[in-house]
C-alpha cells in the first residue's frame, strides 16, 4: 500500500495529461500510486497514458462520461493510501509538493486536509494571484464562502476525511470543489503550506467555469445546504447570511435581465427566509 493515492480525473485532455502524470510520477516522494480516471475520452488521452511505462500508473476508464466529481469518487474506490491527493488534468505539480504537504503533516496530526499556494499560468503566461484570493490555513470556513480558496491540484485530505464526506457531490455540475470545502472547514480546521506546490493553468475554453453561467447558484446552494446541516458558531452563520444574500440578490437581478428564470423562485425564497431570520436576530 502506498501513502499517497494520487487521483487525476481527465476528459479529452490529450495535450496536457502527460504532463499533468509525469509531475505525479517525478515528485520527490516516490511512495504514491497514480490513478487516472478516463471520463470516457474520445481523443488520444488513452493511447497517451498506454505509452507511460510506470508500475504506480493506473488508469480507469468509464464507460460514459459521468463528471468530474464522479471521476474523483471512481478513483477513490480503486485507492488503497491513508492520504488522497487530487491533481486536475490540465494542471502541474511542483517536484516537492507532496514532500512539503507530508512533512507538514507529520507535525501537525491532527489537520485532515492540507492544501497549498498556487503559481497562476493564464494563456501561457505568469501571472499573480488577485489579493482577495489569498490562501491560508487554520479555521477559514468563513473566508472559503466568499470565493473557492482551496485548489483541489493543491489538496491532500486523510482517506478517512474523504470517506466521512463521501467525497464530491455528483449532483453538482460545478463548483463541486467549493461544497466539499464549505463542508470540511465548516467542522475542521486545515493546514496550508506557504510556498508553491502546483501550477495552475487557466484561459482555456475547455474549463467548467468557461461553459457554464450563473455558477454562484451552485455557491448559494451549497451554503444553504450547510446552513441546513448546522454545527456552525454564531459568527459563521452570521458571515454566511451576509455572504449568501449578496449572491442571491445579484442572481434575482440577472435572471430577470436575461429571462432566465428556472431557478428564481428557489433564489427569491432563499432571500425572504435569510433576510426574515437577520430581522428576527435583531
Amino acid at each position: 500500500m502506498s501513502i499517497v493515492s494520487v487521483l487525476i480525473p481527465t476528459f479529452n485532455r490529450a495535450s496536457v495529461i502527460e504532463r499533468a502524470v509525469n509531475s505525479v510520477l517525478n515528485q520527490t516522494v516516490q511512495d504514491l500510486e497514480c490513478l487516472v480516471i478516463d471520463d470516457n475520452s474520445t481523443d488520444e488521452t488513452v493511447a497517451i497514458l498506454a505509452r507511460i511505462d510506470d508500475p504506480r500508473l493506473k488508469v480507469i476508464s468509464h464507460d460514459k462520461n459521468g463528471g468530474v466529481s464522479k471521476a474523483r469518487n471512481t478513483g477513490f474506490q480503486h485507492s488503497s493510501g491513508p492520504w488522497i491527493a487530487l491533481l486536475d488534468s490540465d494542471d502541474e505539480w511542483l517536484p516537492n509538493r507532496l514532500e512539503l504537504q507530508l512533512e507538514l503533516a507529520k507535525n501537525h496530526p491532527q489537520l485532515p486536509l492540507i492544501h497549498g499556494e498556487e503559481v497562476w499560468v493564464r494563456n501561457g503566461k505568469r501571472v499573480n494571484l488577485p489579493k482577495n484570493y489569498k490562501k491560508s490555513g487554520g479555521a477559514i470556513f468563513n473566508k472559503c464562502l466568499h470565493l473557492c480558496l482551496i485548489s483541489p491540484s493543491a489538496t491532500l485530505m486523510k482517506r478517512d476525511l474523504y470517506e466521512e464526506m463521501n467525497g464530491f457531490r455528483e449532483d453538482y455540475p460545478v463548483c463541486e470543489d467549493y461544497e466539499l470545502w464549505l463542508r470540511i472547514t465548516a467542522k475542521y480546521k486545515v493546514g496550508f503550506v506557504e510556498e508553491p506546490i502546483v501550477i495552475k493553468y487557466g484561459g482555456h475554453e475547455d474549463q467548467l467555469s468557461s461553459r457554464y453561467k450563473a455558477m454562484d447558484y451552485w455557491r448559494v446552494l451549497a451554503m444553504h445546504e450547510v446552513f441546513q446541516t448546522g454545527g456552525l458558531s454564531a459568527d459563521e452563520e452570521s458571515e454566511l447570511r451576509k455572504v449568501l444574500l449578496k449572491k442571491c440578490e445579484i442572481l434575482r437581478l440577472g435572471y430577470l435581465k436575461h429571462q432566465n428564470l428556472l431557478h428564481l423562485p428557489f433564489i427569491e425564497k432563499l432571500l425572504a427566509q435569510y433576510q426574515g431570520q437577520i430581522q428576527d436576530d435583531n
